[in-house]
């Protein structure tokens, strides 16, 4: 049976990070560079998976769970020596192995599948995935022959002038037939300055053997950019991000500023949908037709229904209905569902709470662990009262309700469909259907007291 196989090294220590977490797992765009990896690779049809750790080898394991296999390499003595690692995996099968970067997030889907198929048309014994770059420095050079058939990867401090002008590089990813990756493993040595056993080796040794050795040229040379410190993590951020965006555009999306908007790799957005400036937009959030957000509105991991519009507002794990306005400067917290045509409008926060549809929070109002039915009215300044200092208790307010401005409702309390509450009232106990509470004290008026008292107020 062949097997179309993948092994992402990721086992280095990543010093120019300067970081105390493994370098694979810094995020561009939500989503860690090891992953965006592992991403093209599953999207390539790779049946099986293979990740080389070392260094902080167990937040990786955690980070990447069980959708891949695992070999261990005690000491990062070269690439060579990490795909020995993982040898045992693909040892005895038939078919190709893919070996790529776990810092290389921009490499594609499109670019690997394309690999593999000239891999297989050509019959390679391996190829190579190179770039062409203007200043190719530093980078390994690919040497051909006058038929344009590789001869050998030459690194930059053993290359001749000549070999130096060469601006094809090599980009540290290739494609093994299975078999012959096996073979010329075991015939790596150590024998050079570093004292590391080096996957280039393995090219050379290929090509003496007689055996066919191709070169795939990316396109975009963006493709092969490694991850080595915070600079290069801000630029694959970008790249990645401006792709994000396009892939919205070309599915519908109008976004009026894409310099000034963050969506992350995970976003689903519907068409007709427009996104103002400033936004930013992360984790497995969906967002439907017909949507408005922003301008300055955060949303997180949420689902947001068509039509709804979300204004200089903050949206946390929570659920937004059809045609609900919210904001501007609103912030619902985690665990919130809002319904269907209901206003959440300026200052007002939500916090683990069932919204119903139509009701309206139109300012300055705080509703936390409640209920609230249909088509009620809370006015400026109610607070849900949920903390009692030990423990959240939960409030429920029935259908049909109003509850006037300054209302305190504390938490655990009950209002029954249709109630009216009084602006001003501190409610502590159920108010039945249908009923009027008013939880105040009665206004006394003391005539002549400021003059009596001499309390009057002069400039």
């Amino acid at each position: 049976m062949e097997h179309l196989m993948a092994v992402i090294l990721a086992a280095g220590e990543g010093k120019r990070m300067k970081s105390k977490k493994s370098k694979v797992l810094h995020k561009v765009c939500g989503m860690t560079l090891i992953d965006w990896v592992y991403k093209s690779v599953k999207g390539a049809g790779v049946d099986e998976t293979v990740v080389v750790v070392g260094h902080k080898a167990e937040d990786v394991k955690e980070s990447m769970g069980d959708k891949v296999l695992y070999a261990y390499q005690d000491k990062q003595l070269g690439t060579g020596h990490a795909v020995m690692q993982a040898k045992e995996y693909f040892e005895g099968k038939e078919g190709e192995v893919l070996v790529l970067c776990g810092d290389t997030p921009l490499i594609t889907s499109e670019t690997i599948s394309k690999t593999v198929e000239i891999h297989r048309k050509n019959n390679n014994s391996a190829t190579i995935i190179t770039a062409e770059l203007e200043n190719p420095a530093g980078y390994g050079r690919i040497v051909r022959d006058e038929n344009n058939n590789v001869l050998k990867i030459v690194e930059d401090r053993d290359a001749t002038e000549d070999e130096k002008n060469i601006k094809e590089i090599n980009s540290g990813m290739y494609c093994f037939n299975i078999k012959d990756l096996e073979r010329v493993l075991g015939e790596l040595d150590n024998n050079n300055s570093q004292g590391e056993y080096y996957l280039t080796d393995t090219i050379e040794i290929l090509i003496k053997k007689g055996l066919k050795v191709g070169a795939v040229k990316v396109d975009d040379s963006d493709e092969i950019l490694g991850i080595n410190d915070r600079v290069q993590l801000s630029m694959a951020n970008e790249i990645l991000r401006k792709r994000i965006l396009t892939n919205h555009m070309k599915n519908g999306v109008t976004i009026i500023d894409p310099g000034n908007t963050y969506i992350d790799a995970d976003v689903s957005i519907g068409m007709d949908t427009v996104i103002y400036p400033g936004s930013i937009i992360e984790g497995q959030t969906e967002i439907g037709e017909d949507c408005i957000i922003g301008p300055s509105s955060r949303i997180v991991g949420s689902k947001i229904s068509k039509g709804v519009e979300v204004k200089n507002s903050v949206v946390l794990e929570s659920s937004i209905e059809e045609d609900t306005s919210i904001g501007p400067f609103a912030y619902i917290r985690p665990g919130s569902v809002i319904g269907k045509k209901v206003k959440i409008g300026d200052f007002v926060e939500i916090k683990k709470s069932v919204i119903g549809d139509r009701t309206k929070i139109s300012h300055l109002t705080y509703v936390g662990d409640a209920e609230v039915g249909t088509n009620v009215n809370l006015g400026c300044g109610v607070v849900v009262v949920n903390y009692d200092g030990k423990k959240k208790n939960k409030t429920k307010i029935g259908d049909n309700c109003f509850v006037g401005c300054n209302v305190n409702l504390i938490s655990p309390v009950e209002v029954k469909n249709n109630a009216y509450i009084a602006a001003g009232s501190t409610i502590t106990d159920e108010v039945p259907e249908n009923s009027l509470a008013i939880a105040r004290a009665r206004q006394v008026v003391k005539e002549e007291w400021v003059t009596k008292k001499g309390m009057l107020r002069k400039d």
